[in-house]
């Protein structure tokens, strides 16, 4: 199933009452469902940021990542690869130079895997998930200077 579709179906879903969505296609499905708040999804992905660190400037830094425009967000739930396959080099590395449109990492979702791309040019200045991690829709994974 296209990327785009599972997109429209997840936009579909946030502008109706419904709670969960499914479609199938072929031999392919998709089940997209949302919990009963977007506050549990944000306090999930921020709690452990904050209990990771002591030090008080990175938990600043760290709260600025969700209010941060240049942060290259996961567009779908799935699994987040760094690299294109286990015996490759990652897409790209803290300190890269990235233009719009290139590939920074995969995020695989149900067996499919799907490129994302940069929304921004500039440099890699924080990679915020580690390889083979599972991903939230729209959770911060880079962030570009």
């Amino acid at each position: 199933m296209d990327i785009r579709k599972i997109k429209k179906l997840i936009e579909m879903l946030q502008d109706s009452d419904l709670t969960e969505i499914e479609v199938t296609e072929g031999e392919e499905s998709v089940r997209i469902s949302r919990g009963s708040s977007k506050e549990v999804v944000y306090e999930k992905n921020v709690a452990p940021q904050f209990t990771s660190s002591a030090n008080p400037e990175v938990v600043q830094g760290q709260n600025s990542v969700i209010d941060d425009q240049s942060n290259i967000k996961s567009p779908i739930v799935g699994t987040f690869y760094r690299k294109p396959a286990p015996d490759k080099p990652p897409y790209v590395e803290k300190g890269d130079r990235v233009e719009v449109g290139q590939v920074v990492c995969i995020v695989e979702a149900m067996k499919m895997m799907n490129e994302i791309k940069s929304e921004f040019s500039g440099i890699v200045e924080e990679i915020y998930i580690d390889d083979a991690t599972p991903v939230e829709f729209d959770q911060p994974l880079f962030k570009i200077k």
